[in-house]
Formats: structure tokens, C-alpha cells, sequence
């Protein structure tokens, strides 16, 4: 299949390398591009622990990583969040949940409202409330915001795109741009296969569109999934 991968460039070229080596044709189509904001400052010297629920925090952490302990236990949402996270030297990260939902199911439980502040490095825009359910559930939440998911426009790559059999889409804003993009530029959706990484991705998208959702939010169940598809075609 020719797909087209949506994710931030600096985040995609690992699932377009296995996508290859499966043998699909990969057309870059990012929709964000992620800016760091400038001079990061922390409230706080210290912290039970820190959230990391993608990637792009801690690369956009910038300077502000000299003033944090780096034996302070990160969660981090995934694999790429957990490698950005061991990059900048912290010691004790683990990789939990999956998605925000899982991540605050694992925190409540491994962590007390009692052990001090958590600090949660995320982007302007989420897809989940975590800082929200973690305070609903009494802890004390430092949200910090290292950068912004600038929209991108599709128009370079609008030949290719055309082209393609499917489209992987990682998050709801993701896939709203998707469709903004596909009728800006008059793409037909029906003509393609929109494969989701999990439940709320695939609600973002009309219901007569060709959709499947990976069984977990993951790079791997995702290509689990379309290894599915390839082996249906």
C-alpha cells in the first residue's frame, strides 16, 4: 500500500522505516509542525514524579532540564516518549498506559496526593485531560507547556496524498485536520483507509469512511493492523 503519515516529522520516521521494511510506499504528510516555546521556567524545585505524554516535551524542555532532579521518576505515555525522556539523562523512566486514560490509571495507583507536586510536560493543545483527572483525584499538578503543534498545510504533498491507498491518524486534532485538509484540497475520503490508533482518533472521522482502529494505542498495534490489511488485500 501507499500510506501517508501524518505525525510531526521529527516523530514519524521511525513508523515510516517499518513501514517500508514491510514493503508499503510512505509519503510524509505531517499536519503539525511542533515549535518549543522559548525560556521554560518551573514553579517548583522538586517533584514526586513527572508526565510525559509525548515526545516533544522533553525535547522541547530546553535549559529548564538543569533545574530538575534527574532521578525523578518519569511516567512517560509510550516507547519514543520514554527514549526522549532518557536522552536528556533522567534515570527512572517507565513507560505506562498507553494513552492519557491508562496513564492516570497507572499514576493513581502508584503514586500518593500526599508525595508532593507532579510536573506534566505537555503541548499548548491535548488530547486528554490528565492534568484535570489528576487534580480531581487530589493530586497537585504543575502543567507546563514546552511547546505548540502548529497546523500545517497539505498543499506539496497533494499529488502524493491523492495517490494514496490509506492514512495512519494518532490523535482526534490530527484527524480533524485530515478531513479540513482533504476538502480544502478536494481529496476523496472515501477512497481511502484510515487506519486510527485508538477509539477517540476514529470518532474525529465521518461514519461512512473506511476506518480501522488498532486494538491498543501503540506504533506496534498499529502495524499490527495494517500487516491485517496488507495480508486481506
Amino acid at each position: 500500500m501507499t500510506l501517508a503519515v501524518t505525525r510531526p516529522e521529527n516523530d514519524a520516521h521511525g513508523v515510516a522505516e517499518a513501514l517500508i521494511l514491510r514493503g508499503h510506499t510512505v509519503v510524509m504528510a505531517p499536519l503539525l509542525a511542533i515549535v518549543p516555546r522559548p525560556n521554560v521556567r518551573l514553579a517548583h524545585a522538586s517533584y514526586q514524579a513527572i508526565a510525559v505524554t509525548s515526545a516533544n516535551g522533553p525535547r522541547s524542555l530546553g535549559r529548564a532540564v538543569r533545574n530538575l532532579n534527574l532521578d525523578t521518576p518519569v511516567f512517560a505515555v509510550g516507547q519514543q516518549s520514554q527514549l526522549a525522556a532518557k536522552a536528556l539523562g533522567f534515570r527512572d523512566v517507565t513507560a505506562v498506559g498507553g494513552d492519557v486514560d491508562g496513564m492516570f490509571a497507572h499514576l493513581r495507583i502508584a503514586l500518593s496526593p500526599s508525595g508532593g507536586p507532579i510536573l506534566y510536560l505537555s503541548g499548548a493543545e491535548t488530547s486528554g485531560d490528565l492534568e484535570g483527572k489528576l487534580r480531581s483525584a487530589g493530586f497537585g499538578v504543575e502543567r507546563v507547556i514546552c511547546y505548540d503543534a502548529v497546523p500545517l498545510h497539505l498543499d506539496a504533498q497533494c499529488a502524493a496524498v491523492a495517490g494514496c491507498n490509506g492514512v495512519l491518524l494518532y490523535s482526534p486534532r490530527t484527524a480533524k485536520l485530515w478531513l479540513a485538509e482533504c476538502a480544502r484540497l478536494k481529496l476523496d475520503l472515501s477512497a481511502k483507509l484510515h487506519f486510527c490508533l485508538s477509539p477517540r482518533v476514529a470518532q474525529a472521522l465521518p461514519p461512512n469512511t473506511h476506518i480501522s482502529i488498532a486494538s491498543a494505542p501503540h506504533d506496534a498495534a498499529l502495524l499490527a493492523l495494517l500487516d491485517l490489511a496488507s495480508e486481506a488485500e
